[in-house]
């Protein structure tokens, strides 16, 4: 089995959703051990929606009136231009708001804590304030940029936008476009652990350029709405058992963050201080805790095999 993570929240949450990054690549791996077909039907049942009403709605959200001047224009392009529309699943994630917001606003440190776990072939590096370079190692390659970013009492709102371009087993040829993601995250008020739990929503807008859009809209797309839903729930999955490992053995999630070299040290140490809810105070003694690679082990089991898991433990 190989690691279904992917940048669709980063999109996140991410979910950045970058062209066909919602879902070519997760289906692609998918292809080579069951069959298109068979993927397809193992994928969750409620995908989301695409209806008319449900983009109206969208569209009307995105604060095109809060946005800068060029941020604004990229947007309403993005809108008018769309491909494919899909209004996702809602998820439900385990962990405080200012978590949340830390992933969403620095999205490369949740894919560098997969890159550690050796969970991720997926590569997001910064390329200027609020934007990225990304490569998930299975054909899409591009950029991402955050255009608008708010956060009040009630949660935080993001505007994402994605341009790239995939090539691989599932497309004659090179696939080229680009992809509004707009992220919405509230607090959830009926928690029944007593843990805070975030509610997210996500809506995207794909544009395929040129001769790629038959291929979507007639082939591609049940795959990318279903592995969309697929990877906003495996991602939110991740974030929430993060979070868990990180209030029980802070320590151990401190040393893992902290081997994670392509990130700066003081990003490092704010998502191992968020994760575990909080900011500062004492660890608990050594004694007290698990040792770090059933920490690794725990967080990397969901995504790999059974080989795969040995050598993690014999690192």
């Amino acid at each position: 089995m190989t690691v279904r993570l992917h940048a669709l929240v980063c999109l996140a949450l991410v979910c950045l959703g970058l062209v066909l990054a919602l879902g070519l690549p997760i289906a692609a791996r998918a292809a080579g051990d069951t069959g298109l077909s068979t993927f397809v039907a193992a994928t969750v049942a409620d995908a989301g929606s695409s209806n008319r009403e449900a983009r109206s709605r969208a569209t009307e959200a995105v604060p095109l009136d809060r946005m800068a001047p060029v941020e604004r224009q990229i947007a309403e392009q993005a809108i008018r231009q769309t491909t494919l529309y899909r209004h996702l699943p809602r998820a439900s994630i385990t962990c405080d708001a200012a978590l949340l917001d830390f992933v969403l606003t620095k999205p490369e440190t949740l894919v560098e804590v997969w890159r550690v776990l050796g969970i991720s072939m997926l590569a997001l590096d910064p390329a200027g304030p609020a934007r990225w370079r990304l490569s998930d190692g299975f054909g899409t390659v591009g950029t991402v940029r955050l255009l608008h970013h708010e956060r009040n009492g009630r949660g935080g709102f993001y505007v994402f936008h994605g341009r790239g371009a995939y090539e691989g087993p599932l497309a004659p040829k090179q696939l080229t476009g680009s992809c509004l993601v707009v992220v919405r995250h509230s607090a959830d008020p009926a928690a029944a652990t007593g843990r805070p739990r975030q509610t997210v929503q996500i809506d995207a807008f794909l544009d395929v350029d040129g001769l790629g859009l038959e291929i979507v809209t007639r082939t591609l797309q049940p795959l990318i709405v279903h592995s969309a839903a697929t990877n906003l729930h495996e991602i939110s999955l991740f974030v929430s058992q993060f979070s868990a490992a990180a209030i029980r053995n802070p320590m151990a999630v401190a040393r893992l963050t902290d081997r994670m070299t392509r990130i700066e040290p003081q990003d490092r140490r704010t998502l191992a201080a968020l994760a575990s809810g909080k900011t500062g105070g004492t660890h608990p003694a050594e004694s007290h805790r698990p040792v770090e690679d059933d920490v690794q082990t725990e967080l990397a089991a969901r995504w790999m095999n059974t080989d795969q898991l040995d050598a993690v433990q014999r690192r």
